[in-house]
């Protein structure tokens, strides 16, 4: 089991950027395509991949220290740090559960398929590890592998549903056909397209709008989104209280990330369209009729300018609240990167309307600092159990990531009335 176990992690270290095209290139060959043209779209997709991830390491390496300065500038103390998605991620993997989830969520997904309950054919196998964290967590209450295992079946079909059901979303407003996503941080936000559609009956608000597209006609060469990432990303630097020359530097950095995402976006979309046509074929002439979509990481959606746009402008909200919400005990820290990647559906239930993005970015986030709150306790022990060298000066670790994931919160609590 230790060498099975060791074998999964070590596969999995290896990233999206190999994952994915090796699952592609599988999938290619599983639904008739030539070796040659298959390999061509997994190469593709590996390669656009790497350049998301490239401009997301971009976006990260710039964002973390000066969302640090913010804090440090502010002397907030809360004594609950979020050590972001990387380290809980470790976590999960840590886990006894770890090694059932990989094979247990492919037969899950097959057999969601096959009985027609979804439509998302899940190769995002990286992000796996937001089910293995909800097993991680209900084993580390109840002892019980098979509860864990539960409850990460549970995590996944939720995951799965709530992919079929934004698909018309990623299709219509992301350009995105043959496209769906399960990541378990993007779908925990999923309630923000209800609190969309409230914000957009209220009197008032509901006229507000600014998105790229509308900012720039109105702004012309100053509403270019390259313009808006300078200013943007200047303004964060700011707060942050950097010098003139660092607050330029960060400031080309977001215009960068908002002129390159949409381009690794496209070399992505070029790789997925041949195996999502073949996928299509190969389904009608097996099952009739049916619309089959592939389920990707979130980072395929972070290619529209208003995503990065209200990801920037919730980076510091997201510390002044933490500062000021009672009852809140969480600093926001590791997961502030990862800001566009929980907004994403938001953005686009608004239709890229920034302001209304914000609006509902900024109570969903709150909502996940009280759960990232309340799941500290175990959040710590878990951590501790994992090895995993926590923040200097930190009474309890978490994350907004998945401490503060609806589902995951839901789930738990769900398991704790039986232990």
């Amino acid at each position: 089991m230790q060498t099975f176990v060791g074998f999964i992690q070590g596969f999995l270290n290896l990233g999206a950027t190999v994952i994915l095209p090796v699952a592609i290139f599988i999938l290619g060959l599983l639904f008739g395509q030539k070796p040659g043209k298959a390999f061509r779209s997994g190469l593709t997709i590996g390669v656009a991949f790497v350049g998301i991830f490239l401009v997301v390491d971009l976006l990260t390496e710039n964002l973390g220290p000066a969302a640090q300065a913010m804090v440090d500038r502010l002397g907030v103390s809360l004594n609950v740090i979020d050590i972001g998605w990387p380290a809980t991620s470790s976590i999960a993997w840590a886990s006894i559960v770890a090694a059932f989830i990989i094979p247990l969520g492919l037969v899950v997904n097959v057999v969601m398929l096959l009985t027609k309950t979804t439509k998302t054919m899940n190769v995002d196998i990286w992000n796996f590890w937001h089910y293995t964290f909800m097993a991680a967590v209900v084993y580390t209450i109840s002892g019980s592998i098979w509860q864990a295992l539960i409850a990460a079946v549970m995590f996944q079909i939720v995951c799965l549903k709530v992919a079929d059901w934004t698909t018309p979303m990623v299709r219509d407003f992301y350009e995105m056909p043959g496209v769906s996503v399960a990541t378990g941080s993007t779908i925990s936000y999923a309630p923000g397209i209800w609190l969309v559609k409230l914000v957009q009956k209220i009197p008032g608000i509901k006229s507000l709008h600014a998105d790229p597209d509308s900012i720039q006609k109105r702004f012309g060469i100053f509403g270019d989104s390259m313009f808006i990432g300078l200013v943007l990303g200047a303004a964060i630097g700011a707060l942050a209280g950097y010098e003139i020359g660092e607050i330029i530097k960060i400031g080309m950095s977001m215009a960068a990330v908002m002129i390159l995402m949409p381009r690794m976006v496209k070399i992505l979309m070029e790789g997925l369209m041949p195996i999502s046509q073949s996928a299509q074929k190969w389904l009608n002439k097996h099952f009739g009729d049916r619309e089959i979509n592939i389920g990707l990481d979130a980072a395929v959606l972070l290619g529209n300018p208003a995503v990065i746009a209200t990801a920037l402008i919730l980076t510091p909200v997201t510390v002044l609240i933490a500062i000021i919400l009672p009852g809140n005990a969480v600093l926001p820290f590791g997961d502030l990167a990862t800001i566009p990647f929980i907004v994403a559906f938001i953005v686009g239930a608004a239709r890229g309307n920034i302001v209304h993005s914000v609006i509902v970015g900024t109570i969903m986030i709150a909502l996940s600092l009280y759960m990232a709150t309340d799941i500290a306790p175990i959040f710590t022990d878990m951590a501790q159990a994992a090895n995993i060298n926590l923040p200097e000066g930190s009474a309890m670790t978490s994350s907004i990531d998945q401490g503060g994931n609806l589902i995951n919160w839901l789930i738990w609590r769900l398991f704790e009335i039986f232990n």
